[in-house]
């Protein structure tokens, strides 16, 4: 008798969560392909961000890739493959919900970026409100090369870099290097692959240590207050920094100071 058919293996998720000590890592799951992202990889990371979103143990995010890679940007396999508007207005549309969604969730998120992050890669880069990348890593807004502006990835790296850094990254495409990442106001901060997650566990923790409701506030409000006239953004600033202080936090917080004391922000 023939040996019985082996059982399909199970497919991997495209976007692997871990959780420790309030830090969730959110990991793009497609190695060998570089973590290209794909319609159903959005799905995946969509879905995780919402669970995150209202998990209140979460005080911080991580997002990282698998393999050699960060990522590449957008599987132009599969968007050759299904070159229907119906298609391309869906996937755009979802990869932009998810952008937004960083920016909207209250926890602060950090991108891990090793190798390579071009294209919507990089626009994930930008999107993160802090990245720190190693110093073999390398950026590109590539798709020019390919006959495709970038214009999404613009929209987020267009709001890190200045205009004539950004445009530049645009309208060629060639890659820029961790350093000059750096300077330019793409990272927060390049270091050795070796130093890599201890550097971001440090500024995750950094963040962990302050109070919750309050980081969750100051995002949300520095995210209004940038698209704000200068008045308009002040006016809000006003209101925010005086609804805060009025606020249980900032009562332990300065009167911690005054004390002489560590804030216990349990209370």
């Amino acid at each position: 008798m023939g040996q019985p058919a082996a059982s399909p293996a199970p497919e991997q998720p495209m976007v692997l969560r871990s959780d420790a000590n309030g830090i969730a890592t959110l990991t793009l799951n497609r190695p060998k392909q570089f973590n290209a992202i794909s319609a159903a990889m959005l799905v995946e990371l969509q879905a995780r961000l919402d669970e995150i979103a209202a998990d209140k143990s979460v005080r911080a995010v991580v997002v990282a890739g698998a393999g050699t890679a960060f990522c590449p940007g957008h599987d132009l396999k599969e968007m050759l493959a299904n070159r229907k508007q119906e298609f391309l207005d869906e996937l755009f549309g979802t990869c932009c919900n998810v952008m937004m969604t960083l920016v909207r969730i209250p926890q602060p998120v950090i991108a891990r970026v090793h190798g390579i992050a071009t294209a919507a890669g990089c626009q994930i880069v930008a999107g993160c409100d802090l990245a720190v990348a190693s110093n073999e890593a390398k950026f590109a807004t590539s798709g020019i090369n390919f006959g495709l502006f970038c214009a999404t990835p613009g929209v987020p790296v267009s709001r890190n870099l200045s205009r004539k850094r950004s445009f530049e990254m645009l309208l060629t495409g060639e890659f820029i290097d961790a350093q000059t990442a750096l300077q330019w106001g793409l990272v927060n901060r390049v270091v050795p692959p070796e130093k890599l997650d201890q550097t971001v566990l440090d500024l995750a923790n950094a963040i962990i240590e302050k109070p919750p409701a309050v980081v969750a506030a100051g995002k949300k409000f520095f995210y209004e207050q940038i698209e704000m006239g200068m008045a308009q953004a002040y006016k809000l600033a006003s209101r925010v920094i005086a609804d805060n202080m009025m606020g249980e936090d900032a009562a332990e917080g300065v009167g911690a100071f005054v004390e002489k004391r560590k804030p216990n922000w349990s209370r």
